[in-house]
């Protein structure tokens, strides 16, 4: 059994490269569109129809974590009951995903100077290199796509629907994080039959590289109730 990180938006697989080197058999997808070649249109259900064509090609096991729209990318599969997947980690994501006027408004007014503030919204302590690689790769991915990303959350609401869930679900949220506070996953823990949230101290919204230990640990612990991935570190 494998896991299977899934990048939120106008992110590449690159955020996940503390646990890449913690799990041994660990993958990070980058989604269809987030190297530079913008998709025309994009939704969580389509990018959650590319993601199922790679986990068939792979013809393993996963338990897919997915960051902010990688949650609802990994909560969608989930839902469909694929096959392949044995449980969903959500990290700092969660059943609904508005996002604010003013996000869309500085993003497309001037994308470099929006991503930075954006970036400085991810962390609880948004140090200069943290906020310059979050740049960095929003400027990558480039702003159609970016924007794509964001309308494709913001369509996005599972909450009728999440309590049909049939694998086990963690939610892990940073305490400091202000796009989806700790209420997103007590929200999923509440009402998926079984699911839990973990909430970290000291992390924004991207917990797994403020906090990649404390992250570590809790998806190690949860997997360890499914199937043990290697791990090396």
């Amino acid at each position: 059994m494998q896991l299977f990180f899934i990048h939120g938006s106008g992110c590449t697989g690159d955020v996940f490269s503390a646990q890449l080197r913690a799990f041994g058999n660990a993958y990070a997808t980058t989604l269809p569109g987030h190297r530079g070649d913008p998709l025309d249109s994009a939704s969580i259900g389509g990018y959650a129809d590319a993601v199922a064509v790679e986990l068939r090609e792979r013809r393993c096991d996963v338990v897919l974590c997915g960051s902010s729209m990688g949650g609802a990318i990994a909560l969608e599969l989930g839902l469909r009951s694929d096959p392949h997947v044995r449980g969903v980690v959500m990290l700092g994501s969660g059943a609904r995903l508005r996002v604010a006027p003013a996000v869309f408004e500085s993003l497309e007014r001037d994308f470099p100077a929006g991503a930075r503030a954006l970036a400085k919204m991810f962390f609880a302590q948004p140090s200069a290199e943290r906020v310059d690689a979050a740049v960095e790769m929003m400027l990558g991915v480039g702003q159609a796509q970016t924007l794509l990303d964001f309308h494709a959350c913001n369509a996005f609401d599972a909450t009728e629907r999440i309590a049909d869930l049939k694998v086990p679900l963690l939610a892990i949220t940073g305490a400091d994080d202000v796009l989806t506070p700790p209420k997103f996953a007590h929200f999923l823990a509440d009402r998926v039959p079984d699911a839990a949230a973990r909430i970290l101290p000291g992390a924004g919204h991207l917990a797994m590289i403020e906090q990649p230990a404390e992250t570590n640990a809790a998806l190690a612990q949860f997997v360890e109730q499914i199937g043990k991935p290697e791990r090396i570190s």
